[in-house]
C-alpha cells in the first residue's frame, strides 16, 4: 500500500510539472514574439518613438496622414474633422467610419483617449502643447507637414515613416512605384499632346467679406513640383512661403501671368466661398479681360483632390491635369 501511494504521488507530481511547463512555454513564446515585433523609429522631429509592434489602432490629426494610412490599408479609428476630409479628399476615401476627434488644430484629448489608440500620427503643424498632451495618451509620431526644398521627396518619406510604424512597408513600396509610373505616364501624355513646357498656373481662391483672395501654388509647392515633374512650366512669379510654397495675390496679380498660360484650380460645390473663379470673379472686368480667360484656357479640375495629400491625391491630380489639357 505504501508503495502504491508513493507511486501515485510521484505520478501526480510529474503531471503537475508537465502541466506547469505547458503553461509557461506559450507565455515565453508570447514575450519573445512581442520583443521581435517591437519597433523603434525616429519621426519628422527627430524624436525616437518606440512601439510594442505594428500599430493597428491609429488616430490621425491631419488629412494628409489620414490619406497615407488609408492608402497603406490601415483604417484609422479616429480622424480630425471627418466631414471636412470627406468633402475635400474623395480621391482617397475613408473605408470605415472613424470617430471624429475634433478640429485639425485642436483635437479633443478626451475623445482621443477614449479610443485607446496604440499610435497617434500628427504633423509638425500641430502645436507642441497639443503633441505633449497626446503623448500622455499613446505614442506619437510627427511627420513633417511640408518642405519647400523637396515636396515630393517629403511626401514619400512621410508615407514610408507611417508604413514603418504600421508594418506596411511593402505597401509603401507599391505606392511609390505607382506614383512614379503615373508621373511618367502623365509626362508622356502631355508631350504627345504638344503641351510639354507649357506655362501652367494652379491656384485656389477664397471669398471673405466680398473680397477675393487668390493663392498661387508656386514652383516650391507640392502641386508645383508635380506640375514640373510631368513637364509643365510653372507660370507664377510670386514667391511662396518657405514650407508649403504658397503665395498670395488678387485678381490684379493675375495680369502678370504669361498670355498663353493654362490656368487651373480646384473648387468645391459644398463650399461656395472656395470657388470664386465661377462666382465673384465671373463678373469682374479684370478677370474677364485676362488672355487665358478669353481663350477658354481656364480649367476646373476634379473636386475632391486634396492639394496637400499623398501619392493617391497626386495621381488623381495628374489624371485631372492631363485630362484638362489634352481634351
Amino acid at each position: 500500500m505504501r508503495r502504491l501511494l508513493l507511486t501515485a504521488a510521484a505520478t501526480t507530481a510529474a503531471a503537475l510539472t508537465l502541466a506547469a511547463c505547458g503553461t509557461t512555454e506559450p507565455a515565453a513564446d508570447k514575450t519573445e514574439k512581442k520583443a521581435s515585433e517591437a519597433i523603434t523609429l525616429k519621426d519628422g522631429k527627430g524624436t525616437e518613438v518606440k512601439l510594442d509592434g505594428p500599430a493597428t489602432k491609429v488616430v490621425a490629426t491631419e488629412w494628409n496622414v489620414v490619406e497615407s494610412l488609408v492608402s497603406l490599408g490601415v483604417d484609422p479609428v479616429g480622424v480630425a474633422d471627418v466631414k471636412g476630409y470627406k468633402t475635400w479628399n474623395s480621391a482617397v476615401p475613408l473605408k470605415n467610419e472613424p470617430k471624429d476627434i475634433g478640429t485639425r488644430g485642436e483635437p479633443s484629448m478626451d475623445t482621443v483617449a477614449s479610443l485607446a489608440p496604440d499610435l497617434i500620427v500628427a504633423t509638425t503643424d500641430l502645436t507642441p502643447a497639443a503633441v505633449k498632451q497626446l503623448r500622455e495618451v499613446a505614442p506619437v509620431i510627427e511627420v513633417t507637414s511640408a518642405d519647400g526644398t523637396g515636396q515630393i521627396d517629403q511626401m514619400l518619406e512621410n508615407v514610408d515613416l507611417i508604413a514603418k510604424a504600421t508594418g506596411t512597408t511593402d505597401r509603401a513600396k507599391s505606392l511609390r512605384k505607382d506614383f512614379e509610373a503615373k508621373v511618367a505616364e502623365g509626362k508622356k501624355a502631355l508631350a504627345d499632346a504638344g503641351m510639354a513646357g507649357k506655362d501652367f498656373a494652379f491656384a485656389d481662391g477664397y471669398v471673405a467679406s466680398n473680397q477675393v483672395s487668390i493663392r498661387p501654388y508656386t514652383a516650391t509647392s507640392l502641386i508645383g513640383e508635380v506640375n514640373e515633374a510631368i513637364g509643365l512650366k510653372n507660370a507664377w512669379t510670386v514667391k511662396g512661403d518657405e514650407a508649403y510654397g504658397l503665395g498670395a495675390t488678387d485678381v490684379e496679380g493675375l495680369t502678370k501671368l504669361p498670355k498663353d498660360t493654362q490656368f487651373a484650380y480646384i473648387g468645391n460645390d459644398d463650399d461656395p466661398s472656395a470657388t470664386p473663379f465661377t462666382g465673384e470673379l465671373a463678373k469682374n472686368s479684370v478677370w474677364k479681360s485676362l488672355p487665358f480667360v478669353k481663350a477658354g484656357d481656364v480649367h476646373r479640375l476634379d473636386d475632391g483632390i486634396w492639394m496637400f495629400g499623398g501619392p493617391g491625391s497626386m495621381q488623381a491630380y495628374i489624371d485631372a491635369v492631363v485630362g484638362a489639357l489634352t481634351k
